[in-house]
Parts: C-alpha cells; structure tokens; sequence
C-alpha cells in the first residue's frame, strides 16, 4: 500500500488563495466567489459537513485578505479548516439576510468570478442584493484554476493512479462468464476501496454490444463467452482522483475485435506521445483521431480525447477540438480514445498522464494489451 502523503497546510492554502486572487485579477475580475465544492476545499481546505441551503461563501480579491462567511452554527467547523488561519472568518444567524452579509464583503459594481458549484438560490440572492454587480462562472473566467498541481497534487495523483492499476490487476482473476456487469462492478468498488479509496465515482462496466454506449453504466446483462468487455472506473484516494479505462475480452477475441482494439491502442499512444509543454489541448486529441480516422473509424470515435483530473474526475483542461489552451508542466489529464460499434461492441484505452518539462508522464501503468479473462 502506497504510504499516506502529508496533509496540506494552512500554507499550502494561503498560497492556493492568493494565487488564485492574482489570477482573478490578471482575468480582469474583481474577484472570487467561492461557494461549497471542489473549488472551496482545494483553497481553504474547507468542506460543510453538511450542504445545505444556508450559504456559505469565500470571497477572494487581490486587494483584501480572503474572507469567509458561514452560518453561525457551522463556524467552529470553519475555524477548524486546514486553511482557516490565513483567512478572516464571519458568520450570519438564522433569522438575519445572509446575502446582505455577503453583499457587505463585495464591490457594489464587482465583476466576480463564481464557482461552478454555487446554488442558483445564492447567485439569485446576492444578484438582488447587488444589482449592479455581474458575474462569471470560473471554469468560463479562470478554466485553469486547478489545472497545474504541484508536487504535492502530483504524489497524490500518482497513489490514485496506482491503487485503480492494483484493482484492475485483481480484477483479471475475476469470473466473467456468467456472471452480471453490474456483478463485476462490485468487485472493482470493493477493489477500489481496499487499495485506499475513500470515494468510488464510477465502476462502468459494458460487455458485448452494451461496450457502444461510452456511458453505459454496469447493468443487468449476464456477460457471455465471446464478449468484449469495457472497464471504466476511478473515484478519490487521499482526496485526488483515479479514472483508467481498459478492454479485456472473455476468450479468445476475434480477428477484427482484435484489430481495432489495436488501433484503439495506436492512438492512445500516439496521442501520449505528443504530450509536451505548449502543445495545445486540441492537439492532443487532433493526434489520437487522426490515428483513428485514417484506419476509416473516424465516425466511431464520438467523444473528447481526455479531460482533467484532480479534486475531482473531471474538470479542466479538457483534450477536445476548439480547446486552445497549450499543456504546461504540472497538468493532469486523461487520454482515452475509443471506437464504439453500434450493437456489437466498444474498445476504449485510457490512462491519466501528467505533462512534464520533457513530455508526458504515466500515472497509471497496466498494460494495454488486450487481456483475457474467463
């Protein structure tokens, strides 16, 4: 089992709060509205025990020091954040107008930068409260926000990436034959859990013909010999995520099953192999579906290359046509093309990779060979 990393410190978020006011700054915003979810939990270390309707709110502005208001009945569970003592905490009482409180803490003509999590009661709320200010939503305003972890993130990232790898390798002596996809998903949920997992977001499991449905979740089909079956799981170890994906067939595949799984690695690879700083996110996933669009599969391929990951399985940057951002050092993603069969079946192959000064870096590393099971 992979040593448990450090916890982050009250440094370690100050650090995070005022880099992002100086990016919200640079983004021409006045500041940061921050409400409960990943965006609060990766600056102030602060997650309510509880989400409710009572608004919670962190306000960062490059001008002032980060404050945080928060219902009075949830202030000692504030103050006891990792982040708590690098920002000025403020509480409302039940009964009182929490958005007038919060109007108190912002510019009257602001442009805020707001997180994607926020209820549209409080956006509401704090838009009457404050006619004349105007928002944005952060993954419009500041999109890399989370993307570029540090080594500290990366540690992380790597320990989920090689905990998911530890649960395929099991997953392989499973029974397949026989059995329910959604059988099989319980396995790799339990898999998941015993190599450190504290959250499991997804164990998709698609067999045969279910395998052409990207999304398909693990349901009531019994999977038969001769079936390609589709893997995709991850979730959060140590607060950071995992996600890998990877085909395996019961049998003995056949000869096309076989070649366009092939291909399907051919892409994977070539679109890792172009990792590098300041190639863009478009590019990336340009590499993997010229691979694919040249072997005639091009319609087949229907979704992004890859997406970010960190505090969460998906989030920015996203490896997709139109995406102009180039890679920096630090960033984490997945590359994860597919070729998807109507009514017959799927082949996807992914691995989170991190990009570095010299290209890119594996955080998963189980083969990609087609395994056989039973």
């Amino acid at each position: 089992m992979t040593d448990t990393p450090a916890a982050f410190t009250e440094q370690d978020h100050a650090a995070r709060m005022a880099r992002a006011a100086r990016d919200a700054a640079a983004a021409g915003l006045t500041g940061l509205l921050v409400t409960p979810g990943p965006d609060l939990l990766w600056l102030c270390g602060y997650r309510p025990t509880a989400v409710t309707e009572r608004l919670t709110l962190l306000v960062l502005a490059l001008d002032a020091e980060p404050r945080l208001l928060v219902p009075v009945l949830e202030r000692p569970d504030a103050e006891a954040a990792p982040g708590a003592g690098a920002l000025r905490i403020s509480a409302w009482r039940d009964g009182q107008d929490p958005y007038a409180a919060a109007a108190g803490l912002l510019r009257p003509h602001g442009h805020y930068g707001v997180s994607d999590s926020t209820w549209a009661l409080h956006l509401l709320g704090l838009q009457e409260a404050l006619p004349l200010t105007t928002y944005r939503p952060l993954t419009v305003a500041l999109p890399m926000l989370r993307a570029v972890k540090d080594e500290h993130e990366l540690a992380r990232l790597a320990a989920a990436g090689a905990a998911a790898d530890a649960a395929y390798e099991e997953i392989l002596s499973v029974r397949f034959a026989g059995r329910r996809e959604r059988d099989v998903a319980a396995d790799l949920d339990r898999l998941l859990r015993e190599h450190g997992h504290s959250q499991v977001d997804f164990t998709l499991v698609g067999s045969g013909p279910n395998g052409a449905d990207p999304h398909h979740d693990a349901g009531e089909r019994t999977i038969g010999d001769g079936d390609m079956v589709v893997l995709d799981f991850g979730g959060l170890r140590e607060g950071y995520g995992s996600d890998t994906t990877r085909t395996v067939h019961v049998g003995e595949p056949s000869k096309e099953e076989r070649a366009v799984h092939d291909l399907v690695r051919s892409a994977q690879q070539a679109a890792f192999e172009a990792v590098r700083p300041g190639v863009t996110c478009q590019e990336i996933d340009r590499v993997a579906r010229a691979v694919i669009a040249d072997a005639g599969y091009g319609a087949y391929f229907v979704h992004r290359t890859g997406h970010g990951i960190g505090v969460t399985t998906h989030e920015p940057p996203y490896l997709v046509e139109g995406e102009e951002q180039p890679l920096v050092p630090g960033m984490c993603f997945s590359i994860e093309p597919g070729i998807y069969l109507p009514g017959r079946f799927g082949v996807r192959i992914e691995d989170i990779v991190t990009c570095t000064e010299h290209g890119g870096r594996r955080l998963n590393n189980t083969p990609h060979e087609m395994a056989i099971v039973s």
